[in-house]
């Protein structure tokens, strides 16, 4: 068994990330800005967006952090949203989910500038990852892309199976696994909570990634031997053995499924830091697109 140490190659991501914002920021005066949009007092929400806004900052990144009361009105975030699409010194928008009750996610992300969607939520970057094309690729899919490629997993004619079905991570995970890319050109089942006997899929897997959100659902008997085992699971659980009061659990029983496995991701300290080094990606890309259509407007005029 060897881990799939998301720390150690984000870091080095996050090294190149700072040498290119140097360069832009050199070339052109250009810092890319990433604008993150919090709403109410979700615990869970806040220590993610301080961690991003923390990473913007390492990586030489202008941040700003927009925090919402819970009680906003739809029509009043979408106005909020809709400024931000407006401000040219902003590359890229995230709205932190969950959001409360009365708000449909799924308006906000539509009503997002797809060309700050640096979430990879909106239907139209959606739509051009299926079809292989330039898009912003949603954070935790992106970031496992990223360190497959970067630990040399063969992928090509293998068995992936994904275990999870949301917008955010698993069924954007089964395409991009399916698609004719490096990774990519797999095999793929996509499971969800509603498969029946999902270990006679599991047990097959080549790669195996999880993302159900329930701790420990995947165990040892589902898990072929020498599998690739990518567990997206963050599943807190209160702990008076750590300093934080509570204990991170992930969607594999880690402790007795690493030994069957070839590579395993740990958690913490596996997609995570992956998951916020996509995301400064998307953020650098799109600042990246945004000076090369300046340019080519200047040159119209």
């Amino acid at each position: 068994m060897q881990l799939l140490d998301g720390k150690i190659i984000s870091e080095k991501f996050k090294i190149k990330i700072s040498e290119e914002v140097v360069a832009m920021r050199k070339n052109s005066g250009k810092q890319p800005h990433l604008a993150a949009v919090l709403v109410g007092n979700h615990g869970a929400s806040e220590t993610y967006v301080a961690s991003k806004m923390k990473n913007c900052e390492i990586v030489g990144f202008k941040s700003t952090l927009i925090k919402l009361e819970n009680k906003i009105s739809e029509e009043e975030l979408i106005k909020k949203i809709l400024e931000l699409n407006e401000n040219n010194d902003i590359d890229g928008i995230i709205v932190q989910l969950p959001l409360p009750a009365h708000i449909n996610p799924e308006k906000i992300t539509e009503c997002i500038d797809y060309r700050k969607d640096v979430d990879g939520f909106h239907p139209v970057n959606l739509g051009r990852m299926q079809r292989n094309l330039s898009s912003f690729i949603p954070a935790t899919p992106y970031g496992i892309m990223l360190m497959l490629e970067e630990y040399g997993i063969k992928t090509e004619g293998r068995h992936c199976v994904v275990v999870g079905r949301s917008n955010i991570v698993g069924l954007p995970m089964s395409i991009l696994m399916a698609r004719d890319s490096n990774p990519g050109n797999c095999t793929v089942t996509l499971c969800h909570i509603y498969t029946p006997e999902v270990k006679l899929h599991t047990s097959q897997a080549d790669i195996l990634i999880v993302a159900v959100g329930k701790r420990n659902f995947i165990t040892a008997d589902m898990v072929k031997p020498g599998a690739v085992v990518i567990d997206v699971g963050i599943n807190p659980e209160i702990s008076r053995q750590t300093k934080t009061g509570y204990k991170l659990y992930g969607d594999v029983d880690f402790d007795k499924v690493s030994s069957k496995t070839s590579w395993i991701t740990p958690v913490p300290g596996g997609v995570g830091p992956m998951t916020i080094t996509a995301l400064l990606k998307n953020t650098l890309l799109a600042a990246k697109q945004r000076l090369l259509y300046a340019d080519e407007v200047s040159l119209m005029a």
